[in-house]
Protein backbone atom coordinates (compact mmCIF):
# COMPACT_ATOMS: atom_id res chain seq x y z
CA UNK A 1 0.00 0.00 0.00
CA UNK A 2 3.01 2.22 0.85
CA UNK A 3 4.08 1.61 -2.83
CA UNK A 4 0.62 2.82 -4.35
CA UNK A 5 1.05 6.94 -5.17
CA UNK A 6 -1.20 8.27 -7.23
CA UNK A 7 -0.37 11.22 -10.36
CA UNK A 8 -1.42 13.08 -13.31
CA UNK A 9 -5.03 13.35 -13.95
CA UNK A 10 -7.59 11.08 -12.65
CA UNK A 11 -11.18 12.38 -13.91
CA UNK A 12 -14.33 12.21 -11.30
CA UNK A 13 -16.18 10.23 -13.58
CA UNK A 14 -19.36 11.66 -14.41
CA UNK A 15 -22.31 8.70 -15.04
CA UNK A 16 -24.51 8.83 -17.73
CA UNK A 17 -28.38 7.87 -17.27
CA UNK A 18 -31.10 6.61 -19.66
CA UNK A 19 -34.67 8.98 -19.93
CA UNK A 20 -35.57 6.77 -16.49
CA UNK A 21 -32.79 7.17 -14.93
CA UNK A 22 -31.08 3.73 -14.99
CA UNK A 23 -27.23 3.44 -15.89
CA UNK A 24 -26.73 3.95 -19.39
CA UNK A 25 -24.12 1.29 -19.95
CA UNK A 26 -23.84 1.35 -23.67
CA UNK A 27 -22.70 5.73 -22.71
CA UNK A 28 -20.53 4.69 -19.71
CA UNK A 29 -18.64 2.30 -21.27
CA UNK A 30 -17.99 5.00 -24.22
CA UNK A 31 -17.27 7.74 -21.19
CA UNK A 32 -14.89 5.60 -19.62
CA UNK A 33 -12.84 4.34 -23.07
CA UNK A 34 -12.97 7.86 -24.10
CA UNK A 35 -10.66 9.11 -21.42
CA UNK A 36 -8.99 6.23 -20.82
CA UNK A 37 -7.39 6.54 -24.48
CA UNK A 38 -7.14 10.19 -24.11
CA UNK A 39 -4.22 9.19 -21.71
CA UNK A 40 -5.96 9.60 -18.14
CA UNK A 41 -3.79 8.24 -15.27
CA UNK A 42 -6.81 7.02 -13.26
CA UNK A 43 -10.25 7.24 -12.97
CA UNK A 44 -12.67 8.03 -9.55
CA UNK A 45 -15.77 6.80 -9.48
CA UNK A 46 -18.79 7.74 -6.75
CA UNK A 47 -17.69 11.09 -6.08
CA UNK A 48 -19.53 14.35 -6.35
CA UNK A 49 -19.31 14.41 -9.94
CA UNK A 50 -20.81 11.31 -9.88
CA UNK A 51 -23.60 12.17 -8.22
CA UNK A 52 -22.98 9.88 -4.52
CA UNK A 53 -25.06 11.98 -2.87
CA UNK A 54 -28.21 11.07 -4.71
CA UNK A 55 -27.38 7.42 -4.70
CA UNK A 56 -28.87 4.33 -3.40
CA UNK A 57 -26.64 1.83 -1.99
CA UNK A 58 -28.11 -0.42 -4.35
CA UNK A 59 -27.20 2.16 -7.57
CA UNK A 60 -23.60 2.67 -5.97
CA UNK A 61 -22.84 -0.77 -6.21
CA UNK A 62 -24.10 -1.21 -9.49
CA UNK A 63 -21.92 1.63 -10.19
CA UNK A 64 -18.60 0.06 -9.15
CA UNK A 65 -18.99 -3.44 -10.88
CA UNK A 66 -19.86 -1.89 -13.69
CA UNK A 67 -16.94 0.16 -13.48
CA UNK A 68 -14.16 -2.48 -12.59
CA UNK A 69 -15.64 -4.34 -14.88
CA UNK A 70 -15.49 -1.19 -18.32
CA UNK A 71 -11.87 -0.18 -16.84
CA UNK A 72 -10.63 -3.93 -16.48
CA UNK A 73 -7.33 -3.06 -14.97
CA UNK A 74 -6.29 -0.15 -17.55
CA UNK A 75 -6.01 2.11 -14.58
CA UNK A 76 -6.11 2.73 -11.15
CA UNK A 77 -10.13 2.58 -9.78
CA UNK A 78 -10.87 5.08 -7.33
CA UNK A 79 -14.36 4.78 -5.49
CA UNK A 80 -16.07 6.75 -2.92
CA UNK A 81 -17.01 5.73 0.25
CA UNK A 82 -18.91 8.74 1.22
CA UNK A 83 -21.19 8.98 3.97
CA UNK A 84 -22.42 10.55 7.11
CA UNK A 85 -20.97 8.49 10.09
CA UNK A 86 -18.01 6.66 10.08
CA UNK A 87 -19.24 3.18 10.51
CA UNK A 88 -21.53 3.54 7.29
CA UNK A 89 -18.32 4.75 5.68
CA UNK A 90 -16.58 1.42 7.09
CA UNK A 91 -19.28 -0.36 5.17
CA UNK A 92 -18.81 1.24 2.09
CA UNK A 93 -15.56 0.28 2.51
CA UNK A 94 -15.75 -3.58 2.96
CA UNK A 95 -18.19 -3.26 -0.15
CA UNK A 96 -15.57 -1.52 -2.42
CA UNK A 97 -13.21 -3.69 -1.71
CA UNK A 98 -14.93 -6.99 -2.40
CA UNK A 99 -15.68 -5.24 -6.15
CA UNK A 100 -12.07 -4.99 -6.53
CA UNK A 101 -11.49 -1.04 -6.69
CA UNK A 102 -8.02 -0.21 -6.37
CA UNK A 103 -8.15 2.67 -3.56
CA UNK A 104 -11.03 4.73 -1.97
CA UNK A 105 -11.88 8.25 -0.73
CA UNK A 106 -13.68 9.35 1.83
CA UNK A 107 -14.82 12.60 3.51
CA UNK A 108 -15.34 14.27 6.63
CA UNK A 109 -18.21 12.74 8.41
CA UNK A 110 -21.06 14.98 8.28
CA UNK A 111 -24.72 15.95 9.63
CA UNK A 112 -23.50 15.28 13.17
CA UNK A 113 -20.86 16.92 12.79
CA UNK A 114 -18.17 16.84 15.08
CA UNK A 115 -14.62 18.31 15.78
CA UNK A 116 -10.97 18.14 14.93
CA UNK A 117 -10.61 15.11 16.94
CA UNK A 118 -13.87 13.23 15.66
CA UNK A 119 -12.79 13.84 12.18
CA UNK A 120 -9.00 12.30 12.51
CA UNK A 121 -10.25 9.57 14.56
CA UNK A 122 -13.30 8.94 12.03
CA UNK A 123 -10.23 8.57 9.31
CA UNK A 124 -7.73 6.42 11.54
CA UNK A 125 -11.18 3.88 12.10
CA UNK A 126 -11.65 3.77 8.30
CA UNK A 127 -7.64 2.51 8.12
CA UNK A 128 -8.32 0.15 10.61
CA UNK A 129 -10.98 -2.07 8.84
CA UNK A 130 -9.44 -1.86 5.20
CA UNK A 131 -5.82 -2.48 3.37
CA UNK A 132 -6.65 -0.46 0.42
CA UNK A 133 -5.40 3.12 -0.47
CA UNK A 134 -7.13 5.47 1.44
CA UNK A 135 -7.40 9.24 0.19
CA UNK A 136 -9.10 11.97 2.22
CA UNK A 137 -11.35 14.15 -0.16
CA UNK A 138 -11.52 18.01 1.47
CA UNK A 139 -15.04 18.75 0.26
CA UNK A 140 -16.47 21.21 3.17
CA UNK A 141 -18.82 22.93 0.28
CA UNK A 142 -20.45 19.61 0.70
CA UNK A 143 -19.92 18.56 3.80
CA UNK A 144 -19.52 21.42 5.95
CA UNK A 145 -15.90 20.60 7.15
CA UNK A 146 -12.62 22.14 6.28
CA UNK A 147 -9.87 19.48 6.83
CA UNK A 148 -7.01 20.73 8.16
CA UNK A 149 -3.47 20.47 6.19
CA UNK A 150 -1.48 19.48 9.25
CA UNK A 151 -3.71 16.71 10.34
CA UNK A 152 -3.35 15.74 6.65
CA UNK A 153 -0.08 15.26 6.98
CA UNK A 154 0.08 13.82 9.58
CA UNK A 155 -1.84 10.66 8.94
CA UNK A 156 0.21 10.46 6.22
CA UNK A 157 3.05 9.87 8.10
CA UNK A 158 1.32 7.66 9.93
CA UNK A 159 0.45 5.79 7.07
CA UNK A 160 -3.28 6.16 7.78
CA UNK A 161 -3.87 7.94 4.36
CA UNK A 162 -2.27 7.95 1.36
CA UNK A 163 -3.07 11.20 -0.54
CA UNK A 164 -5.54 13.87 -0.41
CA UNK A 165 -8.18 15.20 -3.20
CA UNK A 166 -8.21 18.54 -2.67
CA UNK A 167 -11.89 20.43 -3.54
CA UNK A 168 -12.06 23.79 -1.16
CA UNK A 169 -11.22 25.68 -3.64
CA UNK A 170 -8.59 27.33 -0.51
CA UNK A 171 -5.36 27.81 -2.72
CA UNK A 172 -3.74 28.84 0.29
CA UNK A 173 -4.11 26.06 2.71
CA UNK A 174 -3.42 23.52 -0.29
CA UNK A 175 0.14 25.53 -0.61
CA UNK A 176 0.64 25.12 3.01
CA UNK A 177 -0.30 21.06 2.72
CA UNK A 178 2.28 20.83 -0.47
CA UNK A 179 4.64 23.09 1.93
CA UNK A 180 4.14 20.72 4.97
CA UNK A 181 3.81 17.00 3.09
CA UNK A 182 7.23 17.99 1.13
CA UNK A 183 9.17 18.90 4.22
CA UNK A 184 8.52 15.52 6.12
CA UNK A 185 9.32 13.41 2.93
CA UNK A 186 6.02 13.72 0.41
CA UNK A 187 4.27 10.74 2.61
CA UNK A 188 0.92 12.03 0.58
CA UNK A 189 -0.09 12.14 -3.00
CA UNK A 190 -1.67 15.66 -3.43
CA UNK A 191 -4.41 15.95 -6.23
CA UNK A 192 -6.23 19.21 -6.82
CA UNK A 193 -9.95 19.23 -7.66
CA UNK A 194 -10.15 23.28 -8.39
CA UNK A 195 -9.73 22.37 -12.00
CA UNK A 196 -9.85 26.38 -13.40
CA UNK A 197 -6.65 26.22 -11.73
CA UNK A 198 -4.86 23.22 -11.58
CA UNK A 199 -1.62 25.30 -13.10
CA UNK A 200 -1.57 26.92 -9.76
CA UNK A 201 -1.53 23.55 -8.14
CA UNK A 202 1.25 22.32 -10.12
CA UNK A 203 3.24 25.18 -9.28
CA UNK A 204 2.55 24.57 -5.52
CA UNK A 205 3.96 20.72 -6.54
CA UNK A 206 0.75 18.77 -6.75
CA UNK A 207 1.05 15.19 -7.76
CA UNK A 208 -2.10 15.62 -10.19
CA UNK A 209 -5.61 16.60 -10.89
CA UNK A 210 -9.34 15.22 -10.66
CA UNK A 211 -10.73 17.85 -12.31
CA UNK A 212 -14.76 17.30 -13.47
CA UNK A 213 -14.14 19.01 -16.58
CA UNK A 214 -12.11 15.85 -17.71
CA UNK A 215 -14.96 14.41 -18.13
CA UNK A 216 -15.64 16.80 -21.44
CA UNK A 217 -11.60 17.68 -22.38
CA UNK A 218 -9.80 14.80 -21.21
CA UNK A 219 -7.10 15.41 -23.60
CA UNK A 220 -6.21 19.13 -22.35
CA UNK A 221 -5.89 17.80 -19.06
CA UNK A 222 -3.65 15.23 -19.88
CA UNK A 223 -1.59 17.76 -22.44
CA UNK A 224 -1.22 19.99 -19.78
CA UNK A 225 0.10 17.12 -17.18
CA UNK A 226 2.75 16.19 -19.53
CA UNK A 227 3.48 20.01 -20.08
CA UNK A 228 4.37 20.17 -16.32
CA UNK A 229 6.55 17.06 -16.20
CA UNK A 230 8.58 18.40 -19.19
CA UNK A 231 8.41 21.46 -17.12
CA UNK A 232 6.97 23.60 -20.43
CA UNK A 233 5.29 26.07 -17.82
CA UNK A 234 4.26 28.54 -21.21
CA UNK A 235 2.31 25.42 -22.35
CA UNK A 236 0.79 24.48 -19.08
CA UNK A 237 -1.05 28.06 -18.33
CA UNK A 238 -2.15 28.23 -22.11
CA UNK A 239 -3.83 24.81 -21.94
CA UNK A 240 -5.04 26.36 -18.61
CA UNK A 241 -6.58 29.31 -19.90
CA UNK A 242 -8.38 27.49 -22.55
CA UNK A 243 -9.47 25.27 -20.05
CA UNK A 244 -11.17 27.81 -17.78
CA UNK A 245 -13.29 29.31 -20.95
CA UNK A 246 -14.32 25.86 -21.12
CA UNK A 247 -15.77 26.02 -17.83
CA UNK A 248 -18.30 28.63 -19.01
CA UNK A 249 -20.39 25.71 -19.74
CA UNK A 250 -21.44 25.81 -15.97
CA UNK A 251 -21.28 29.75 -15.54
CA UNK A 252 -24.07 30.49 -18.01
CA UNK A 253 -26.34 27.95 -16.49
CA UNK A 254 -29.45 29.99 -15.08
CA UNK A 255 -32.17 27.36 -14.33
CA UNK A 256 -31.04 25.81 -11.51
CA UNK A 257 -27.70 25.87 -9.23
CA UNK A 258 -25.54 23.44 -7.11
CA UNK A 259 -25.07 20.19 -8.71
CA UNK A 260 -27.81 20.50 -11.78
CA UNK A 261 -25.71 23.72 -12.54
CA UNK A 262 -22.22 21.92 -12.16
CA UNK A 263 -22.81 18.15 -13.00
CA UNK A 264 -25.70 19.34 -14.77
CA UNK A 265 -23.78 21.17 -17.46
CA UNK A 266 -21.42 18.36 -17.86
CA UNK A 267 -24.15 15.82 -18.55
CA UNK A 268 -25.55 18.39 -21.30
CA UNK A 269 -22.51 18.96 -22.75
CA UNK A 270 -21.30 14.96 -23.00
CA UNK A 271 -24.96 14.92 -24.26
CA UNK A 272 -24.40 17.33 -27.37
CA UNK A 273 -21.10 16.00 -27.80
CA UNK A 274 -22.80 12.27 -28.49
CA UNK A 275 -20.95 10.95 -25.70
CA UNK A 276 -23.83 10.61 -23.93
CA UNK A 277 -27.18 10.04 -24.94
CA UNK A 278 -28.78 12.32 -22.53
CA UNK A 279 -28.12 14.53 -19.84
CA UNK A 280 -30.88 12.96 -17.31
CA UNK A 281 -29.58 13.68 -13.53
CA UNK A 282 -30.53 11.81 -10.83
CA UNK A 283 -33.46 12.76 -8.52
CA UNK A 284 -34.37 15.61 -7.60
CA UNK A 285 -32.54 17.54 -9.86
CA UNK A 286 -33.94 18.46 -12.94
CA UNK A 287 -32.00 17.99 -16.81
CA UNK A 288 -31.00 21.11 -18.40
CA UNK A 289 -32.78 22.31 -21.36
CA UNK A 290 -33.92 25.48 -23.50
CA UNK A 291 -31.49 28.53 -23.34
CA UNK A 292 -29.00 26.89 -20.85
CA UNK A 293 -28.68 23.88 -23.57
CA UNK A 294 -27.94 26.61 -26.59
CA UNK A 295 -25.27 28.68 -24.24
CA UNK A 296 -23.62 25.61 -23.16
CA UNK A 297 -23.04 24.84 -27.44
CA UNK A 298 -21.83 28.01 -27.99
CA UNK A 299 -19.52 27.33 -24.89
CA UNK A 300 -18.16 24.29 -27.06
CA UNK A 301 -18.31 26.03 -29.97
CA UNK A 302 -16.23 28.89 -28.86
CA UNK A 303 -13.82 26.08 -27.57
CA UNK A 304 -13.42 23.97 -30.52
CA UNK A 305 -15.27 20.82 -28.70
CA UNK A 306 -17.93 20.89 -31.08
CA UNK A 307 -18.07 22.23 -35.12
CA UNK A 308 -19.50 25.88 -35.53
CA UNK A 309 -22.35 24.27 -37.45
CA UNK A 310 -23.65 21.77 -34.89
CA UNK A 311 -27.04 21.99 -34.37
CA UNK A 312 -28.32 21.51 -30.42
CA UNK A 313 -29.41 18.06 -30.05
CA UNK A 314 -33.00 17.95 -28.79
Amino acid sequence: MSEFKLHGVIPPVVVPLTKDRHLDLAAFERTVNRMIDAGVHGLFFLGSSGEVAFLTDAQRYHVMQEAVAVVNGRVPVLAGIIDMETMRVVDQAKRAEAFGVDALVATAPFYALGGPKETERHFRVIREHTDLPLYAYDLPVCVHTKLDPTMLVRLGKDGVIQGVKDSSGDDVQFRWLCLENEEIGHPLSLLTGHEVVVDGAYMSGADGSVPGLANVDPESYVKQWDAYQAGDWETVRKIQDHLARLMFVTRHVRATVGFGAGVGAFKTALWQMGVFNSNQMREPVQPLEGKDVEEIVNALKYCGLLPQDAPVRE
